[in-house]
């Protein structure tokens, strides 16, 4: 027994010696410059949130229909690569709608439609005028008994 308690002493001994928890480095510490929060009583709320690194943070809400809470803010930031990121959003029935130069943007509409896309819209339209007078189309559907 006096073994087992002795070999387990030096184990923990020998972990004290292995075991060094990383060096804090204060440089990831970031100063909060503004923090302002204001939440009343019917569910509204704004906060304001600014740090020394550049981040900026607003918000306010409200509620909306059946009790979802209606928001609208934005935050800005400097990426990684010196871009200065600014987005706005919207989250309410409709969903979380940001807006931002930095986020992309699918191409403008009318755009050119292929000619394969094309030739499928104006058979589906033949079929349903096919349909519409009764005839029964032999191109697509269940196997017929012929």
């Amino acid at each position: 027994m006096k073994f087992v308690v002795l070999a387990l002493l030096v184990a923990v001994a020998c972990a004290d010696q292995l075991y060094h928890p990383p060096a804090r480095d204060d440089s990831d510490e970031v100063a909060i410059l503004r923090d302002e929060r204001v939440i009343e009583d019917d569910g509204r709320y704004n906060f304001d949130m600014e740090a020394a690194n550049g981040i900026v943070i607003s918000e306010s809400g409200s509620p909306g229909d059946e009790g979802a809470i209606n928001s609208a803010g934005s935050f800005s930031y400097t990426a990684p690569d010196g871009t200065d990121v600014h987005l706005q959003y919207v989250a309410d029935e409709g969903g979380f709608q940001p807006q931002g130069d930095h986020l992309p943007v699918a191409p403008a509409f009318p755009h050119p439609i292929p000619d394969f896309v094309l030739e499928q819209i104006a058979f589906a339209a033949e079929e349903d005028a096919r349909k519409a007078r009764g005839e029964v189309s032999r191109s697509y559907g269940a196997p017929h008994d012929d």
